[in-house]
């Protein structure tokens, strides 16, 4: 059972980007369009959002409409010219988009809330890990993600707000030591 929590990201209108999009599309040869720019916006005041907390986000402004089909076209586009970058996490229920491109960084998730925080690269550069085997393949990239408890979601454990017996299983076993 997946418990939800306050994490989850706030529905807002668009706000000002602090990076110049329209100079990025330009460059990638993409047209400048409203719709990308709010999109690109959403993903850069709130990093790892779902296709649809972005289209609540854009359609909540006064201006934009974003329907479902729109947002993944300009999505895939955008991954496509290098300016978001997808992130799959485990048990989640969707794709998470970001607009940190240029590293190869990792990512932290909560098991209960879903928050997810980026984490620099673990040793070195890029992929920051060596496989055993490459299989005759030149690694370009490692995606690393830690699973883990945010302070937030123990503590609710701790105080009985959120009850051990509706978290996973295997976080039932690593919080034998807590009481409910």
């Amino acid at each position: 059972m997946k418990v939800t929590s306050d994490h989850a990201p706030q529905v807002s209108t668009v706000a000002k980007p602090s990076t110049d999009w329209r100079s990025h599309l330009r460059a990638a040869h993409i047209r400048v369009t409203s719709q990308r720019l709010a999109v690109l916006s959403i993903l850069e005041s709130h990093p790892h959002s779902s296709a649809g907390e972005i289209i609540a986000s854009v359609n909540a402004g006064d201006r934009e409409n974003l329907t479902t089909q729109g947002a993944y076209v300009i999505l895939q586009q955008l991954e496509q010219y290098g300016l978001v970058r997808r992130v799959s996490l485990p048990d989640s229920s969707s794709v998470r988009w970001e607009t940190r491109v240029a590293d190869n960084h990792h990512h932290v998730q909560c098991v209960v809330c879903g928050r997810v925080e980026d984490v620099d690269c673990v040793v070195g550069h890029a992929p920051c890990l060596t496989p055993s085997d490459t299989h005759d393949m030149e690694i370009f990239e490692a995606q690393v993600v830690f699973r883990g408890l945010c302070k937030s979601c123990k503590a609710r454990i701790g105080s009985g707000e959120i009850r051990k017996d509706d978290l996973p299983y295997l976080l039932q076993e690593e919080l034998s030591d807590i009481a409910t």
